[in-house]
């Protein structure tokens, strides 16, 4: 969206507004999910379930949220991000209290699987970018989605203490009602982001064809292959690396501390893509990304697994954790535009949630099958030369279009 308006186009919402409550929205949304890992443990021993129940919840909780990412997206786009992100904060809430009163994993994973999945879809990055996308200048846009990708981060640094002092001071049913309360305030928030309505002579492409023309345009199906890698890597570390660590005989502290080094180092990460995204070509940041991914996971497993070792393997990984948010979706934007970016943006991610729900749920399934989560962390490393490599196609300039027909 450029700095100046036409009267078939509404002023844009001011940076200050967007990069706050658009940023306070993430930090919430990212930070309440990303200490999920935590109750693995004290729900399943108290249940009696396996970890791959638990686990599976939480895998259809990332593919609940993949699937409905491209709807959430298009209705923001259509109706504006406002009242997706009230019906977004509402879910969310309910889904975390029926978490804590579950007692069959059917019912847990309706709770955590099916209703918070959907919610995250219209609550998170790719509906908070579409407003970025139409409200902030394409020279400072990279930027301020590095900006709030770094709020996220600043949510999970913040989270990751809070629940796992609110799951011993409370207990983990306690926890869950509290943290319920929490999502409800990105109600006030969706206020702030809240767009003028954008007349029907601005919609210059169908639903149809913006989707059409994104399939069949290589690159875009270049950044899903990458984001598939990004996803499996991420949730299958955040979900399982706290049971990995107490499996070895660390003390649970060390998980905490080492989610929450993640999140503050992948405040830094994130900010520097974004900033980085401006001058340096988004391939090559990608790939760089996840390259160095495969490397910090080899260098992990092949050291002593101490305390510094994880708090070194937390730091390296948080850096690069969200790092591939902000050039993910500035390509987008700067392939396709941003009138459907919400929409392509949550096709994108659906397949960083395809890979989610493989690297969570192949977690439990290994481990309950050989004992040992050796084999996925392995798969992991395999999949970050792939994602490397894949991103290295991917070209940045704007597609070309056929002009529309006029009318006679």
């Amino acid at each position: 969206m450029n700095s100046s308006t036409s009267p078939l186009q509404p002023p844009p919402l001011s940076l200050a507004q967007v990069l706050i409550c658009g940023a306070m929205v993430v930090t919430l949304s990212m930070g309440i999910r990303h200490g999920f890992g935590l109750w693995l443990q004290p729900i399943t021993m108290e249940r009696g379930w396996t970890r791959e129940t638990f686990a599976f919840a939480i895998a259809v909780q990332n593919i609940a949220w993949g699937v409905a990412g491209p709807i959430a997206g298009m209705l923001a786009d259509r109706f504006g991000a406002y009242r997706v992100l009230l019906a977004a904060a509402l879910m969310y809430a309910g889904g975390l209290v029926l978490m804590a009163l579950a007692t069959t994993g059917l019912a847990f994973t309706g709770a955590a699987g099916l209703l918070v999945g959907t919610a995250q879809a219209g609550c998170t990055y790719a509906i908070v970018y579409g407003v970025i996308g139409r409200n902030v200048p394409a020279d400072k846009r990279s930027w301020a989605m590095g900006i709030t990708a770094a709020a996220g981060s600043f949510g999970q640094f913040l989270m990751v203490p809070v629940e796992s002092g609110l799951i011993r001071g409370l207990g983990w049913q306690q926890a869950l009602f509290v943290l319920g309360a929490m999502a409800l305030l990105m109600l006030p928030l969706a206020r702030g982001l809240k767009e003028p309505p954008r007349p029907v002579t601005a919609q210059t492409q169908s639903v149809g064809a913006a989707v059409r023309e994104a399939f069949a345009y290589p690159s875009f199906r270049w950044l899903m292959a990458g984001y598939f890698v990004c996803g499996f890597q991420v949730v299958f570390i955040g979900v399982h690396m706290p049971s990995y660590l107490k499996d070895h005989g660390l003390d649970p502290s060390v998980a905490t501390t080492a989610l929450a080094l993640i999140g503050l180092f992948n405040i830094f990460g994130t900010y520097t893509a974004g900033v980085l995204g401006q001058t340096l070509a988004k391939r090559h940041i990608l790939a760089a990304i996840y390259a160095l991914r495969s490397v910090v996971i080899v260098a992990f497993l092949w050291a002593p697994l101490t305390p510094w070792s994880v708090y070194l393997f937390a730091s390296a990984m948080g850096f690069l954790w969200l790092s591939t948010v902000p050039p993910t979706n500035a390509v987008i934007a700067q392939i396709f535009g941003v009138q459907y970016m919400s929409m392509l943006g949550g096709f994108v991610f659906f397949s960083h949630q395809v890979g989610s729900f493989l690297g969570v749920w192949l977690g439990g399934k290994l481990y309950d099958a050989t004992g040992s989560y050796d084999v996925v962390w392995w798969i992991a490393v395999a999949l970050g030369v792939f994602a490397a490599l894949a991103n290295l196609p991917v070209r940045e300039s704007a597609i070309q279009r056929q002009p529309a027909p006029q009318p006679a």
